[in-house]
């Protein structure tokens, strides 16, 4: 598969591009608002063609896919606008900057024929496949789950503080909190948040939530005023699972799974792993056999409404329902 980059993103040239090359396909074109900064980047990385434009690349008979690794607030746009030149998208998360928007861009992708995955590449680590087998075949009453992704963000000027481009702690990282307490528990029935704006921008510099299951709850939090933190641990009655760093782990570096079950301790290490390769793997063997992908667009959508669920609670001060 021949991809194509829209933008020079930070992830795209220091995880996504590299895991794409280790694999056997290939990137090869990549695209910017300045041309210059395009052929920089394409240089830089041994990319073939770079364009000044992102309608460029999408006209371009030199890709099969793309990756969008955009602000929050345009993957929507560009979403789509690449399944309307018929290639398929993998998308950064979260795929929108609502439930609302990502039915419309999932069900446009759909009318395209176009495969659409989001990027939540953790998914795709074999730590989490095996923790979620663990959860659904050894633990037995799961009561609740604690999922974290804080950090330190220094930039004031960085995207994910502008609201205007669908910014925010809950969007950057606390999305991977929801998706994890998902991913254990399934849909919540509804929600109680509460944010802060430590740098008055206009978006969540903090977003803490409690979902809510009948007999489980989920404890969920993203930041960007902390020192990093990457965590998920499930509860059940006869045990625990647990992972740390849980989300964003380097492609060079071990993986370790803890758990009790049962009064017994274990722990398993997994070897280095790009998920981000993982990843692209699995986008492109969904293209091939037409195959949904694991984050593919009603898991992105489902998602988007615990998202927004959150966020509405935290701006009214009382718990939503999650439709």
């Amino acid at each position: 598969m021949r991809f194509g980059i829209i933008s020079t993103a930070d992830i795209a040239r220091t995880a996504l591009i590299p895991a794409v090359q280790k694999s056997e396909h290939t990137v090869a074109a990549i695209a910017s608002r300045d041309e210059s900064r395009a052929r920089d980047v394409a240089d830089d990385l041994g990319i073939p063609h770079a364009y000044g434009s992102y309608e460029a690349l999408l006209a371009s008979e030199e890709i099969d896919a793309v990756y969008n690794p955009l602000p929050n607030g345009l993957h929507g746009e560009w979403t789509k606008r690449a399944a309307d030149a018929g290639l398929d998208v993998l998308s950064e998360k979260p795929l929108t900057a609502d439930a609302d928007e990502a039915e419309e861009v999932v069900e446009h992708c759909r009318e395209a024929g176009v495969t659409l995955m989001e990027g939540f590449m953790y998914r795709y680590h074999p730590r989490t496949e095996r923790a979620a087998e663990l959860v659904s075949e050894e633990l037995e009453g799961v009561h609740s789950v604690n999922a974290s992704f804080k950090f330190r963000l220094d930039w004031e000027e960085d995207v994910r503080l502008d609201p205007d481009l669908a910014g925010g702690a809950l969007m950057d990282v606390g999305c991977y909190a929801v998706s994890a307490a998902r991913l254990f528990l399934g849909e919540p029935d509804r929600v109680y948040a509460h944010q802060r704006d430590s740098r008055e921008s206009g978006v969540d510099t903090d977003l803490m939530g409690i979902l809510e299951y009948g007999d489980a709850m989920a404890h969920v939090d993203g930041s960007f005023d902390a020192p990093e933190v990457q965590r998920y641990r499930v509860e059940a009655e006869n045990g625990w699972v647990e992972a740390q760093p849980a989300f964003n782990v380097d492609a060079d570096a071990p993986a370790t799974l803890e758990y009790e079950i049962d009064g017994e301790r274990g722990s398993e290490e997994f070897e280095p792993v790009d998920q981000y390769r993982a990843e692209v793997d699995a986008f492109a063997e969904c293209v091939e056999r037409g195959d949904e992908p694991r984050t593919g667009g009603d898991e992105a959508i489902a998602n988007m409404r615990v998202i927004d669920a959150l966020y509405e609670s935290a701006e009214r001060g009382v718990p939503v329902d999650v439709e």
